[in-house]
C-alpha cells in the first residue's frame, strides 16, 4: 500500500514545514531524477514507520525553486532534517536504507 508523501509549494513550505508542529523531513526532487525516484519506496515506507512522530514532504525543484535556493540545494535528491523549524541534518545524493534510519532515529529522539 503506497503512502503518498505530500508535495509542498513554495507558498505551503513555511506553515506546513517550519510551522509544522513536530520533526520533518523533506525530499527535494525533480521527475527526471531516477535516483530521486529510487528514494521515493524508501521514504514512503519510513513515513508508515514514523507517523505520528515525525512529518514528511516533498519538494519539486523545479516547480519551487524559492525554496530549493533558500536551503541551497545543489544537487538531488536531497534531504533536509528540521526540528523546531531549523536545519539539524541532511544528506545528498545516493543514502542508504540504513543512514536515513539512523538520521531519523536521532531526529525522533530530539537531535
Amino acid at each position: 500500500m503506497s503512502h503518498a508523501i505530500p508535495k509542498v509549494t513554495d507558498a505551503e513550505f513555511p506553515g506546513m514545514v517550519l510551522g509544522g508542529g513536530r520533526p520533518s523531513v523533506v525530499d527535494f526532487w525533480a521527475t527526471w531524477c531516477a535516483p530521486c525516484r529510487q528514494l521515493d519506496g524508501i521514504l514512503e515506507e519510513m513515513a508508515r514507520s514514523y507517523e505520528g512522530k515525525i512529518s514528511f514532504y516533498k519538494v519539486d525543484v523545479n516547480e519551487s525553486a524559492g525554496t530549493a535556493s533558500r536551503y541551497a540545494v545543489r544537487s538531488i535528491p536531497t534531504l533536509l532534517f528540521f526540528d523546531g523549524g531549523e536545519v539539524v541534518d541532511q544528506a545528498v545524493g545516493a543514502i542508504s536504507r540504513e543512514d536515513i534510519e539512523e538520521k531519523l532515529r536521532q531526529l525522533a529522539a530530539g537531535g
